[in-house]
């Protein structure tokens, strides 16, 4: 079983990502929602304060792509100088 812990974010509520929201359960993925207004509950908004502070501030980028490029190297490195262990999930929309 995993669980994903998640803000209340338009994205993850939207109606495509409830149309996968069985599909994910029958899989063992379970979703649980944080109260509403609740970042200081949200580990990973300290986190994007500080990537954004120290590892993109002051960067401009081409497109999405570039973007995501850099949010990948940055948590890398916040990995490597934290002396924690960095695991990418890429999921299969299909």
């Amino acid at each position: 079983m995993t669980v994903v812990v998640q803000d209340n974010g338009s994205l993850h509520k939207s109606q495509l990502t409830r149309q996968q929201w069985q599909r994910w359960r029958d899989q063992g993925l379970f979703l649980f929602f944080l109260p509403p207004y609740c970042s200081e509950m949200n580990r990973i908004e300290e986190q994007w304060h500080q990537l954004k502070i120290h590892e993109i501030a002051g960067r401009m980028f081409e497109d999405e792509y570039d973007l995501a490029l850099a949010i990948i190297d940055g948590m890398e490195a916040r990995s490597v100088k934290g002396g924690y262990t960095l695991e990418r999930f890429k999921f299969n929309s299909a």
